[in-house]
């Protein structure tokens, strides 16, 4: 996830200060991608130093200075809304990578390791579809909700239907993953059985008995 572009989008919304970023940036996404004061401030230097954002007079009583876009800050927000996200460059996936290693390692249990996985996947999966229910009944129980918290919520809502998606998915990833183990084993015990071949039979000339010779008479 780009720190950078989740801060143009708040910092769209009017001024902030590093600490109040953070804030809004998990109530936003659910503490799904939680960030630290420091990493927001570091990202906040780079921002200012393009040219992005700017300090917004001194600072508080607090030591805190606010933030604000730039015209061209503007722009960069703008033109990340409009295009889509690359998915060219592909992230690298610690399961993917551990499954795919796993079947070159001689004397790894690679149905096992994939059993494991599915069994702590569908907990987590259990997790998020209960985390969504509550979600949907606290709403539904809650009629005065301010339309920042209703957004908030909704916002909330939206990353949890991508974390079921995602986890459904490497379910049935898993299943297919396992299915494949089983045709590879099925395959390599059909290669190794010896082949049985029969028996070559040659033909043989007949052979032609001769009649003995009787004394006095003359062979024709």
């Amino acid at each position: 996830m780009s720190v950078k572009y989740g801060l143009l989008a708040l910092l769209a919304t009017g001024p902030m200060y590093g600490a109040r970023l953070r804030a809004e940036f998990e109530a936003r996404t659910g503490g799904t991608w939680p960030l630290n004061v420091g990493q927001v401030y570091t990202t906040l230097g780079r921002l200012e130093r393009d040219g992005l954002v700017e300090s917004v007079g001194e600072a508080d009583e607090e030591g805190r200075i606010s933030y604000r876009l730039t015209e061209q800050g503007r722009r960069e927000i703008a033109q990340w809304w409009e295009a889509p996200v690359d998915r060219s460059s592909t992230p690298r996936d610690e399961l993917v990578i551990k499954l795919a290693l796993a079947v070159t390692v001689p004397g790894i249990d690679v149905e096992r390791v994939v059993q494991t996985q599915r069994a702590a996947t569908v907990r987590h999966l259990q997790d998020l579809t209960r985390l969504k229910h509550q979600a949907v009944t606290d709403r539904a129980g809650d009629s005065d909700q301010t339309q920042s918290a209703g957004a908030n919520e909704h916002a909330w809502r939206l990353v949890l239907d991508n974390l079921i998606f995602a986890a459904e998915a490497e379910v049935r990833w898993l299943d297919h993953v396992e299915a494949d183990l089983a045709r590879e084993a099925r395959r390599a015990k059909t290669t190794a059985q010896p082949t049985h071949t029969e028996p070559t039979l040659t033909a043989t000339p007949p052979t032609h008995a001769t009649e003995p010779a009787i004394p006095g008479t003359r062979t024709p």
